[in-house]
């Protein structure tokens, strides 16, 4: 029995993305609603961004209901942060997936509520535009903006 998502979620709850990004192949690919599709460096880098974002702020992070196996496995975990860029409290809740081969993941894919999300860290406006394509697409090329800027530093 593997405890590869164990593993990789006790690192998440630590803030050590180092050790996170260690579960990861080379070529990882991970998706879920604000940054679409990252692979490989780019997927690892997205972690890094975000712990080092939230160092010194309260950003806490649990994680149950961990079911793997030698080539899959999936888990629930729920993040309790303050939005930046309003200032306002969010608490998402995200299903996450996995593929997993020779003891790493090589496929990770999160699912959440993007308007439920959207609402809590922008409130009216985001309840109203959370659950559209153009609200997706503007939140992944916002993130995905974020992540180019830490990359080229």
């Amino acid at each position: 029995m593997s405890n590869t998502i164990q593993s990789f979620y006790q690192a998440f709850a630590n803030h050590d993305a180092e050790k996170m990004v260690s579960y990861y192949s080379d070529d990882v690919e991970f998706t879920d609603p604000a940054f679409g599709t990252l692979k490989g460096e780019r997927a690892k880098n997205m972690w890094r961004m975000l712990l080092e974002s939230q160092k010194g702020k309260k950003f806490d992070v649990v994680f149950s209901d961990v079911k793997e196996d030698e080539t899959s496995g999936s888990a629930h975990w729920e993040a309790k942060y303050i939005f930046s860029q309003t200032g306002r409290s969010v608490h998402n809740k995200i299903d996450g997936s996995f593929i997993i081969k020779d003891g790493k993941i090589v496929k990770h894919i999160d699912r959440f509520n993007t308007r439920k999300w959207a609402s809590q860290a922008m409130g009216l406006k985001g309840w109203l535009l959370g659950s559209t394509s153009f609200f997706q697409k503007k939140l992944n090329a916002q993130t995905n903006k974020l992540l180019d800027k830490w990359e080229s530093k």
